[in-house]
């Protein structure tokens, strides 16, 4: 095996997952000794509809050393404080995903949802998001950096993007390019491979010439041009349980002052989506082909925008599941190469970090090390399946039997690491995600709860604490938070002041 590093990289494919390969290699690895190519075709588009994303985003900004005022400025983006579910568990209710800590850190070694659930449980307000600065600052309409009070245990305001997905890949590709990275125009038609190893030497292009290299990385989207037509790594099926196989996007006029969050709105087959930008509202009905046809949820996504919209829809298409395998010998699949999960949790970006992130800690020789491979493999696996168990709980946990859509959801199978989370919660109200897990206690909390799943019980060690200290304790915690959240300027006020230096120059 050569350690010989691996000093020429081909990325197939541009779109946010292109880019933000090429950006992260030309920050971390750096283009002096080393030659990053991206080839795209201005021919063939891009999905381009992911605007959501969740806050392990901010990581990958300053891993570029990007300045935030000049990404919000540079990409249309508002702030996302969390995701507003309505008529999930039934038509009529809605509850809110806050990002961030519930309530506070007591330092005690017990989460404070199970503080919270003794306190309910015994006659307290039933409704957890009175502690969450997040949830309040969403519900006010406000946002702003605020670190939490000295001492109180809790952290800054959390929160993630949303943005117009083709300027943020526009954004990254003058960041690369001012970096060194090379961008070629054209179509790849073929590949050459090594016949003694199959690992992949060039790429042909449609105008006769070849890009050689040491590792690819396939960003060709869908049809992983050469993961799977390559490699043939193969593809597992996860439609049985996330059955939505179609979205109709359209772009509707924008809102005069955008929320600090996501809405996720249940529909008859599925479910649709509102994601505020600062030029225009992303907007978009995912749903199963099964069960309403593309004309029909076309049709109910326009009157829904009220006559808003800026453009007729664009129907994608799309299979639930992932690559059996992201990286195979010199080749590495970033984004749709490599899976599709729904944007229901808005995870597809941060999928594409996510392996950006593990491909950097594990950077390849000229010839890769079988274990590293294998290793990314299985922790990309688990990343994939984790995300998969927490969107479909989502349709799991329903009271709606409304439509056949939903009767399907409600009473399917589930894998058993979904079904001994959904048990723990019930039992006592967690269901103890591993360290990589990216979706917290809280999160988990707040989408069970949401959906209608009441936890019997509580972690015993909460019953330790008194219940005059109780009551004392969480009566701080809500003065805090609504101190926090009192003194934050609105969305739209802070989001000006991001953007008035280029206001400024502008004049």
């Amino acid at each position: 095996m050569s350690l010989e590093p691996a000093r020429d990289f081909v990325i197939v494919g541009g779109g946010t997952a292109g880019w933000m390969a090429a950006a992260a290699l030309a920050k971390c690895a750096g283009t002096q000794q080393r030659r990053i190519t991206l080839i795209e075709s201005e021919a063939i588009g891009t999905v381009g509809v992911g605007e959501s994303t969740i806050p392990p985003i901010q990581l990958f900004n300053r891993l570029l050393g990007i300045d935030e005022d000049e990404f919000v400025r540079e990409t249309n983006a508002t702030f996302k404080l969390g995701i507003e579910f309505v008529d999930w568990r039934r038509v009529g209710e809605r509850y809110f995903h806050n990002f961030g800590l519930l309530g506070a850190d007591l330092r005690t070694g017990v989460s404070f949802n199970h503080y919270w659930l003794r306190w309910a449980q015994s006659g307290g307000d039933p409704d957890q998001l009175r502690f969450s600065a997040e949830a309040e600052a969403a519900r006010l309409g406000k946002f702003g950096r605020t670190p939490g009070a000295a001492g109180s245990g809790q952290p800054n305001i959390n929160y993630a993007f949303q943005f117009d997905a083709s300027t943020y890949a526009a954004y990254l590709r003058r960041y690369s390019e001012k970096r060194g990275v090379i961008r070629r125009e054209g179509k790849v038609v073929d590949v050459r491979q090594d016949p003694e190893t199959g690992f992949i030497d060039a790429v042909q292009m449609e105008d006769g010439s070849s890009i050689q290299g040491d590792f690819f990385i396939d960003c060709s989207g869908f049809r992983g041009l050469l993961i799977e037509q390559v490699f043939k790594a193969g593809f597992e099926d996860w439609s049985h349980w996330l059955p939505n196989d179609r979205a109709a996007a359209a772009p509707a006029e924008r809102m005069p002052e955008p929320a600090p969050y996501t809405v996720a709105r249940a529909r008859e087959a599925g479910w649709q989506w509102r994601i505020p930008l600062q030029h225009r509202t992303g907007n978009g009905y995912v749903y199963c082909s099964s069960y309403i046809s593309d004309d029909e949820a076309s049709s109910r996504l326009v009157e829904s925008l009220g006559g808003s919209a800026l453009a007729d829809p664009r129907v994608l298409r799309f299979q639930a599941g992932r690559r059996r395998a992201s990286w195979v010998k010199n080749c590495l699949a970033l984004g749709l190469s490599s899976g599709f999960l729904e944007p229901l949790e808005s995870t597809s970006i941060h999928l594409v970090q996510a392996a950006i992130s593990k491909f950097l800690d594990f950077f390849p020789a000229r010839r890769p090390d079988p274990a590293l491979i294998d290793r990314f493999n299985e922790e990309m696996r688990f990343q994939y399946e984790s995300i998969r168990d927490f969107i479909i709980a989502h349709y799991k946990v329903t009271e709606r039997e409304d439509t056949e859509f939903w009767r399907y959801c409600r009473h399917m199978s589930i894998p058993d690491t979904l079904a001994e989370k959904l048990e723990m919660f019930r039992a006592r109200g967690e269901v103890k995600p591993r360290w990589s897990d990216i979706f917290s206690e809280v999160s988990w909390f707040a989408v069970l709860y949401g959906q209608g799943l009441t936890p019997e019980g509580y972690h015993p060690l909460a019953d330790l604490m008194s219940e005059d200290d109780l009551e004392l304790t969480l009566s701080r915690i809500r003065s805090a938070i609504r101190q926090k959240v009192d003194a934050l300027p609105s969305h739209g006020d802070f989001i000006r002041g991001c953007c008035s230096s280029r206001e400024m120059s502008a004049a």
